[in-house]
């Protein structure tokens, strides 16, 4: 089993999402991304990493370091599911091809069906194939207060 899958396999009973990992092997350092519907604190991360310390122990993991962190308002977007789930939210493409006479993309997600992620652009509705797109990410929408 890769770390790939014996992450996959390891986090959603512990009520966590993968959502993207790496491991240098030049420096040994792993970095985990996890999310929640509800967000991610720092509880979240520690728990998870004492987990996994434990996990690669086990399962003969070399590593020399060991990151777990949310993956950030730029939240990217690697499964089907990511695409139905932040629908409506604002999403950033770079793609493989050209749609449009472009190959970045940014506008308003609309879904995902049929092996194709819908985006509502000032173009209109553009239909781009999951398989046509090298990165995807969701567009930080910060809110400020206004001090009363």
């Amino acid at each position: 089993m890769n770390l790939g899958e014996l992450l996959e396999s390891t986090l959603p009973p512990l009520g966590y999402e993968l959502v993207d990992w790496e491991i240098s092997s030049k420096s040994g350092l792993v970095r985990v991304f996890i999310d929640k519907p509800k967000g991610i604190d720092v509880e979240d991360c520690a728990r998870v990493s004492r987990h996994l310390t434990h996990l690669f122990a086990v399962e003969n993991v070399e590593f020399n370091q060991l990151e777990v962190s949310s993956p950030g308002l730029n939240r990217p977007l690697t499964k089907p599911a990511d695409f139905v789930r932040f629908a409506g939210d604002e999403v950033e493409l770079r793609l493989t091809e050209l749609v449009a006479n472009a190959r970045r993309i940014k506008g308003i997600l609309r879904g995902c069906e049929d092996g194709a992620v819908l985006v509502e652009t000032a173009k209109g509705v553009l239909t781009i194939p999951l398989a046509g797109i090298g990165k995807a990410r969701l567009v930080p929408k910060i809110e400020w207060r206004k001090a009363t």
